[in-house]
């Protein structure tokens, strides 16, 4: 069987590699969700005060509280 210097030592890189790999995992996750939202636009609508976001690229969007139709802001 395993000496015990060895069988803590391939323990140790075991949970070593699973921790990487979810760290790799998440880490992947959250940077395509960051750029998922930092493709979106953000509106605002006059009428009702509501600051929105709509689909990537649109010029033109309907408030979904009171259906103006908004332009895009520019900052």
């Amino acid at each position: 069987m395993f000496e015990f210097p060895l069988a803590v030592a391939i323990f140790c890189l075991v949970v070593g590699a699973v921790f990487c790999g979810l760290w790799l995992y998440y880490d992947r996750r959250s940077r395509m969700n960051f750029e998922f939202e930092l493709r979106r636009s953000a509106f605002h609508c006059p009428r009702c005060d509501l600051i929105y976001t709509g689909a990537a690229g649109a010029g033109a969007c309907l408030c979904p509280r009171c259906g103006h139709e908004n332009s895009r802001l520019r900052f």
